[in-house]
């Protein structure tokens, strides 16, 4: 348990005291069994300060429920749930804990918990986060898309066809054709979101104990639906001009991987560009080994002075390539509506699969999201926010140069959200992690994506407003100083 899960507030119309208050709200969180026995509490201090009251106070709490069998001290492992039944409890409760570590599905890094836990914390400074701002999100256009659906007879309340709606097809299919991507409406696949592809690809078409090669760093090591489905990531070298595509014929006949996964255009987290030249080797390479590829094109569309090369998928020869799209950058995370395309065996494998997991995508997101590509809202809202995103990478560049440039390092991204950032030596990324957070600062450190990586940090320059990229920039600063000098 960690003390972000804890949400009290006292109540001022009692007269009992702070400590007793604080004592029945864990009492009643364990008889209601949402903490369950074994569940180890925050230490004291960290009770302290989620309950907003002196450690002494807490220690009272404490003392209570230990006296009443509801905790137990575990020496060394600190305070848990007791897993004692004198106090009325019943002993042959299921374990939960143990339940909760034992499921087959990896759960995320410490530091993406973490990381998911604390950015919707109003206080927080979010420099890390993957989304628009709030004030480039299109609110207006969608209250009048779902004003038009409002005047329509909702024919789309019920469940739609695997696949997805027929209307949003072939929307997509069309969307598709101005990147230079061919794409019938039955090759396609609605799903909620590229994670969710992922999710289908790693079950449905991997067979355990697969090897997969994917860019190093890659967005892929933060999260785990391929590990989850027992199948090894093997990292390969980048550079300014993304993949190395010269190494990858050589990967391929070392590890015999079943997939490559890549993110050509503006990649996450490092922002780079796979030049033309590199995708007609990777794509000569797949044809003459077979490999098949996944490419994930979330940010290609948010280019800001120069369009980034066709999408491999435009130069696929032959169905080497799934291709997978999102409305979740360019348009809403809230949306929940993402896309793969490729052969029609795999599409119809896949569509079997997201059935027999959710029954489909929601089918009033996609009767939205068919309005928003078939009425053109897509493209006006694509010029807005690259004139958008780009007025605010241009201002974080300042704002580095002014404070960091005896500190860091950093790319000058061409398009999408990302600034990777080299930090000087002696600063290593997870106490700079550790550090802005408890100064309520939130940025990812490239340890996520790269496990052995203390070198770098990834910054968003979409989520947070300019007054709050001046003053999380600056403190960062003032924080990368004091570390380099300790």
């Amino acid at each position: 348990m960690r003390s972000q899960d804890i949400h009290w507030q006292p109540d001022p119309e009692l007269s009992i005291p702070l400590y007793q208050q604080i004592e029945q709200y864990i009492k009643d969180k364990i008889m209601q069994g949402e903490w369950t026995k074994g569940m180890r509490l925050p230490s004291q201090r960290a009770l302290a300060a989620a309950f907003k009251v002196n450690r002494s106070t807490i220690i009272a709490a404490l003392d209570e429920l230990r006296a009443g069998g509801f905790i137990e001290g575990n020496y060394g492992g600190g305070t848990i749930v007791s897993r004692a039944g004198w106090n009325g409890m019943p002993v042959t409760v299921p374990d939960w804990e143990d339940y909760a570590e034992s499921g087959t599905h990896y759960p995320n890094l410490p530091e993406v918990q973490e990381i998911n836990d604390t950015e919707f914390s109003k206080a927080m400074n979010r420099l890390g986060t993957g989304e628009l701002s709030p004030e480039l999100l299109p609110n207006a256009e969608f209250s009048s898309i779902y004003a038009e659906l409002a005047r329509r007879q909702a024919h789309h309340l019920g469940y739609l066809e695997p696949q997805g709606s027929p209307g949003l097809r072939e929307a997509i299919s069309s969307h598709l054709a101005t990147q230079g991507i061919t794409a019938s409406p039955d090759s396609i696949l609605v799903v909620s979101g590229s994670i969710q592809a992922m999710q289908l690809i790693a079950i449905g078409l991997l067979p355990r104990n697969a090897s997969i090669l994917v860019e190093k760093p890659s967005y892929l090591y933060s999260i785990h639906p391929f590990q989850s489905a027992g199948i090894r990531m093997i990292g390969m070298p980048m550079d300014h001009e993304g993949l190395r595509a010269d190494r990858v014929q050589h990967y391929v006949q070392q590890y015999h991987p079943s997939l490559l996964y890549t993110i050509p255009s503006f990649q996450n987290p490092t922002g780079t560009v796979m030049s033309a030249d590199r995708r007609s080797q990777l794509m000569n390479t797949a044809q003459n080994t077979g490999l098949p590829i996944l490419e994930d094109s979330a940010y290609s569309e948010l280019w800001f002075e120069t369009v980034p090369p066709p999408s491999l998928k435009a130069f696929d020869p032959g169905g080497y390539v799934l291709h997978m799209g999102t409305l979740s950058k360019t348009v809403s995370p809230g949306l929940r509506i993402g896309w793969v395309t490729g052969p029609l065996p795999v599409i119809k494998r896949l569509a079997d699969l997201k059935m027999q997991t959710d029954y489909g995508a929601s089918s009033l997101a996609q009767d939205a999201a068919e309005l928003w590509l078939k009425e053109g809202y897509h493209d006006v809202h694509l010029h807005r926010i690259r004139l958008a995103l780009k007025h605010r990478r241009d201002y974080v560049l300042e704002l580095l140069q002014l404070h960091c440039a005896d500190l860091a390092e950093w790319n000058v991204p061409q398009g999408g959200f990302y600034m990777w950032i080299r930090l000087s030596s002696g600063i290593r990324s997870d106490k700079l992690f550790r550090r802005a957070l408890a100064e309520q600062i939130l940025i990812n450190p490239g340890s996520i994506y790269d496990r052995m990586d203390q070198d770098y940090i990834r910054l968003s320059y979409a989520f947070a407003s300019l007054s709050e990229l001046q003053a999380g920039i600056t403190t960062l600063a003032r924080i990368m100083r004091e570390l380099a000098v300790s």
